[in-house]
């Protein structure tokens, strides 16, 4: 059933399904089914176009839940908090891309330490070869955005080469089926770790290493935003990102 009070809503302002899809950073084709469908946004979208078309939220999407029952959905998508990489089991990355059926997604800016594990890399090419879709996604070496991330964390330039060598250490994987790499220039708030239903979200603090910084795990529930929140941002960083068929680009 459509949703004509929203409907009534960006027409009052004079906006169009693009002006609120761009406002909001989705497409507008999201927006359009919002309306015609009735399809319930997530509710951060839910709070974006409500502050846009200065309604009330319970007023555009009645049936909307409260702020406890997201909460508490979050809470439960909340599998452990690792105070920082260095904290949480070495095995743990391993263990969630084992259990990967459909999606295998690695957003990082290098990765390098997951890429001197030969356990790791080989558990790319078996699940590769069980036809799971593995997608990685390393930062653009060349880029400003790899640049400011190697002032960040103090260690200049060599960002960059930890980049590069990681590149090559996943040289023998290029050319197998399954198997994508692609380069992002974005800034990039976390490295996401996402195996179907489970991911690791390891934040990115000004002036410390990824590695001294926290790592969220988590799975997705129902009625959970938090686990499609990240995974969101992967789709969004792979979609811009440029694909690349050798170590070099």
């Amino acid at each position: 059933m459509a949703n004509e009070r929203l409907r009534g809503a960006i027409a009052e302002r004079g906006f169009t399904f693009e002006d609120c899809a761009d406002q909001l950073g989705v497409a507008a084709k999201t927006v359009e089914r919002w309306v015609t469908t009735g399809r319930t946004p997530y509710r951060r979208f839910q709070y974006a176009m409500a502050s846009l078309l200065r309604y009330e939220v319970s007023y555009l999407w009645q049936d909307e839940r409260t702020m406890a029952d997201v909460a508490a959905a979050g809470n439960a998508e909340l599998v452990r908090l690792y105070p920082h990489r260095s904290a949480a089991p070495r095995a743990l990355w391993p263990q969630i891309y084992e259990k990967a059926r459909r999606h295998f997604d690695v957003l990082v800016y290098s990765g390098f330490w997951l890429t001197e594990d030969p356990a790791f890399l080989r558990l790319i090419k078996e699940k590769a070869a069980d036809g799971v879709p593995v997608r990685l996604m390393l930062g653009d070496p060349d880029s400003t955005e790899v640049a400011m991330r190697g002032v960040d964390e103090g260690i200049g330039p060599a960002m960059a080469g930890k980049i590069r060598n990681a590149l090559l250490n996943y040289g023998s994987l290029f050319g197998r089926p399954n198997i994508e790499f692609r380069l992002h220039s974005t800034t990039l708030y976390n490295s996401i770790y996402r195996s179907d239903d489970e991911l690791l979200a390891n934040g990115h603090v000004y002036g410390v290493g990824a590695y001294l910084a926290p790592v969220l795990h988590l799975q997705k529930v129902p009625g959970g935003e938090l686990f499609d929140t990240y995974v969101e941002s992967v789709e969004r960083v792979w979609q811009e990102a440029r694909p690349i068929s050798t170590p070099t680009g």
